[in-house]
């Protein structure tokens, strides 16, 4: 295996473990909340303390830009592999909720890390066609999303609720331990063969505008959906709590069909402009949200598959926005700011989440809320250009406003 091809298994794992690291609470907590346990015996107030992970994880993404600058992607690599790990070994080892929430702060905070970095390593190296590589990567992270709550309900039903969070910390930390010894790999030749496009400034402003518009309120839907998915399927198919790994595989399904639906998207992206792939995916997910407020049962799942498959499909559209229309030499910076203006949104999943569950008694307030932030999605949908440009950039250069637009 090639330097470089070694490189994108880390870039790929690492993209795993983080989403996997934010999301293993959202599971443990249905074994956490029990009569006499060090928690409580309440969802909402164990949900809350994950608040802090998803706070660090998007504020601290900001610098990220910066330090690459002075530490270099290798150092910054291995702080995340290392320090992620020992965080989540920590909050397995606890004994009271302060504890808890400063372990999982620490966690999200060097998960930071890995969006700024491991998202512009992975766009240099694809070259002129990231679709593809954005959406094999996105598979992987929506792999650590699926897999957290199946993993999590096993460990927690055979084991306990700390072994979820120790295992996991012990194969990230081994991983950075690896990744030590691996030499970082250059970008090759081919991925800098064409230099970047003189874009019309008011299409770039445009882009970046709904970057992060987009980035703000799918911060919040992504992170809300993600963290009440495991409660969804508890309230609505196993409210039994010896079902807990029914309710993990079923979280599991549901995100899977997010996976597909990243692979699928990567390859049509490298093929069609970026509006034409948005728009489509960007219709579904309102009314699929709005109807798993009120589902009840087994119709549950296909609402929810159809709403992964919506969150999802975005985040590689997301991702290619700035490969499409930000110069190489600012990436960095860009995709530390957008995953700062996340953010705003997703440090509000948990406590939205928690609070309409402890005043309502249920998911369905939350999911209504979730979808009318969707519509916002909508929006910069069909406000981002759409440039035939954009799957032939020598033609910018001649670029002239369309009509359309």
């Amino acid at each position: 295996m090639t330097p470089a091809a070694r490189q994108i298994v880390f870039i790929n794992t690492a993209h795993t473990i983080t989403h996997y690291s934010l999301l293993i609470l959202p599971t443990a907590v249905l074994a956490m909340a029990v009569p006499g346990g060090p928690f409580g015996e309440s969802y909402g107030p164990i949900l809350a303390l994950a608040t802090g992970g998803f706070v660090f994880y998007g504020l601290l993404s900001l610098p990220q830009g910066w330090l690459v600058q002075r530490f270099g992607r290798k150092a910054l690599m291995t702080t995340f592999f290392l320090g992620t790990g020992l965080s989540l070994i920590a909050a397995g080892l606890v004994h009271s909720p302060m504890m808890l929430g400063v372990a999982l702060a620490c966690a999200g905070g060097f998960a930071a890390i890995y969006h700024p970095i491991g998202t512009t390593m992975l766009v240099e190296a694809a070259g002129d066609r990231p679709g593809r590589s954005i959406g094999v990567n996105g598979v992987f992270g929506n792999l650590g999303v699926a897999l957290a709550p199946v993993v999590t309900a096993f460990l927690a039903n055979e084991i306990g609720w700390r072994a979820a969070f120790v295992a996991p910390g012990l194969l990230c930390v081994t991983a950075g331990l690896f990744w030590m010894r691996t030499p970082l790999a250059h970008v090759s030749a081919h991925a800098n063969a064409r230099p970047f496009p003189p874009i019309p400034r008011h299409l770039v402003r445009r882009a970046v505008l709904v970057l992060m518009l987009i980035a703000m309120s799918s911060g919040l839907v992504f992170n809300a959906f993600t963290i009440l998915l495991p409660k969804l399927m508890q309230e609505r198919l196993a409210d039994n709590a010896t079902l807990l790994p029914l309710v993990g595989l079923a979280a599991f399904l549901v995100t899977l069909c997010g996976a597909l639906t990243q692979f699928s998207v990567g390859r049509m992206i490298d093929r069609n402009t970026l509006k034409t792939v948005f728009l489509p995916v960007s219709i579904v997910l309102a009314p699929a949200m709005l109807a798993l407020s009120f589902a009840q049962g087994w119709l549950v799942l296909p609402l929810a598959g159809a709403v992964a498959a919506s969150i999802f499909g975005q985040v590689t559209v997301n991702e290619t926005m700035a490969a499409r229309y930000i110069s190489p030499a600012l990436r960095a910076r860009i995709y530390s700011v957008r995953f700062f203006v996340g953010f705003l949104g997703a440090a509000a999943a948990a406590p939205v989440v928690s609070t309409l569950y402890e005043r309502t008694g249920s998911v369905a307030a939350a999911t209504v809320v979730l979808s009318a932030f969707s519509v916002v999605t909508l929006g910069c949908a069909l406000f981002f250009p759409n440039r035939k440009e954009e799957l032939a950039p020598e033609l910018w250069a001649d670029a002239v406003p369309m009509a359309a637009e």
